[in-house]
């Protein structure tokens, strides 16, 4: 079996979300599972050059975007047994960042037509195109119309996986023509269409054989008018072709007992020193240097979508009423930066607002915390509450999307569980949730038994490769 990935971003080249850790981990674990795969992706001038070097150019071809004709240079590289492509186009990918240009649509009708005009000049004809998220979304329309019934072509397959509904990529209906060369006829409920728009995520969603999101809970979610950002219709359509497959993290990249990054190793069997990554943390960050008190960590980016308003409405309440320390990394919206600077000059010594990111120190702090605060409105999957259970911190979270999948509420009762969870957006709900995180925390019998559960569990991709493989199998 043969499967092409392709993406606008991939760990380590260029990360920007969870969407570059999965194109960075899965392939491999697929691969393993006997598949043979690859990956396909933009050349962006930002990818380091420790990895620009050791590419080799491999074709130079012209790519039809409309009604005119672009470069594309074609580089190979091969890491860690996974063949990886590079798309050469200095107009679309010679940019500071992957995201956020004035011509987002164009670069990445390039990106879709490019995948599928490169399939000659690398010589590689995969069984399954497995596209990722609305950058990629065009890709099928473009397969059945320009390239279906060519011989090459028409045995392929595909899948396409949403990461976040919330961003669809959607352009003017003059795009149709003028960047795909498609006739009008795909402007129809049925192809392209939304809302007046030509959507590259409601043709990914309409056009792909599969659908694939990362976790089954929001897969259900997006179903719904709450989460379905207007294309609940149309995903309900596909019935059981949409599927929700939990996303996993590279358990060797992050390992309490091997993390060069921390000042001390643990694991389940030596927990011990998760206590000194603790007392470091607190030096590190001018927190007051004491073991007793609870620190609870969030990382992420900082946007209303992770919760961070209930935080804010309930934050000095929790500092002035429990003994606890709060340790914040992230960048995002300004204004919340700014809220956030302000309450650590309110709560000097208990609280940092860390505003930027730091690979190291978001490693640090999910080894040194004791409870991760993640109270998002909604997280398609999350991996944050993933990397904190693989440290030993104990997840406190909103019960959507993938945290409803992942994190299981402690129970008093069984003892079963592996962290904290709260149902409706609201602060109240989330103040209660994390006293009684607290609450618990300070019975150092059951922290122990919790934190070692953490520390033992299997947060890898293997399970959810294996769903991938049976899922491709099936489509073929």
């Amino acid at each position: 079996m043969k499967i092409l990935f392709v993406g606008a971003e991939c760990a380590p080249f260029l990360k920007t979300g969870g969407l570059g850790d999965v194109l960075g981990a899965l392939p491999g674990e697929i691969k393993q599972l006997g598949a043979e795969v690859r990956v396909m992706l933009p050349l962006y001038t930002s990818i380091p050059d420790r990895y620009r070097t050791e590419m080799k150019t491999i074709a130079e071809i012209r790519v039809q975007v409309g009604w005119r004709y672009a470069y594309c240079g074609i580089k190979e590289l091969e890491q860690e047994g996974v063949i990886y492509y590079f798309l050469d186009n200095e107009q679309y990918f010679n940019r500071g960042s992957a995201y956020g240009q004035d011509d987002d649509g164009e670069r990445f009708a390039f990106l879709c037509r490019a995948a599928l005009e490169s399939l000659y000049a690398i010589g590689y004809w995969p069984d399954i195109i497995h596209g990722h998220d609305w950058h990629t979304g065009m890709i099928p329309a473009l397969l059945r119309h320009h390239y279906s019934w060519r011989q090459e072509y028409a045995h392929i397959k595909t899948v396409f996986t949403i990461h976040n509904l919330q961003y669809q990529g959607n352009y003017s209906p003059q795009v149709l023509g003028d960047l795909f060369g498609l006739p009008p006829h795909y402007l129809s409920y049925d192809h392209v269409e939304f809302r007046g728009s030509v959507s590259f995520m409601k043709a990914g969603i309409q056009l792909s054989d599969r659908v694939t999101t990362v976790s089954p809970s929001y897969a259900r979610e997006i179903t719904t008018t709450e989460y379905g950002c207007g294309m609940e219709g149309v995903l309900r359509s596909r019935g059981e072709s949409l599927v929700g497959i939990v996303n996993g993290i590279d358990d060797a990249l992050y390992d309490p007992a091997s993390d060069s990054q921390l000042q001390a190793r643990y694991s389940a069997v030596s927990p011990e020193a998760k206590l000194v990554c603790k007392t470091a943390l607190q030096w590190e960050l001018g927190l007051n240097e004491d073991a007793d008190v609870p620190i609870i960590g969030m990382v992420g980016r900082l946007m209303d979508q992770k919760g961070l308003p209930l935080v804010l409405e309930r934050l000095d309440e929790l500092m002035h009423t429990e003994n606890v320390q709060l340790a914040l990394l992230g960048t995002g919206d300004p204004y919340l930066e700014y809220l956030f600077r302000e309450a650590e000059h309110r709560h000097t010594g208990a609280m940092v607002s860390y505003i930027g990111f730091d690979d190291g120190l978001a490693r640090r702090i999910y080894a040194g915390s004791d409870l991760f605060l993640m109270p998002s409105q909604f997280e398609p999957c999350g991996i944050s509450q993933l990397l904190a259970l693989r440290y030993g911190s104990l997840p406190i979270v909103r019960e959507t999307g993938g945290l409803r999948d992942t994190v299981h509420s402690y129970q008093d009762s069984t003892g079963e569980g592996n962290g904290f969870s709260f149902g409706p957006y609201n602060s109240g709900d989330m103040l209660y949730t994390v006293r009684r995180a607290l609450s618990v925390w300070r019975n150092t019998e059951v922290r122990d038994k919790l934190m070692r559960r953490a520390l033992q569990g299997d947060y890898s991709w293997k399970h959810s490769a294996q769903q991938y493989l049976d899922l491709y199998q099936e489509v073929i």
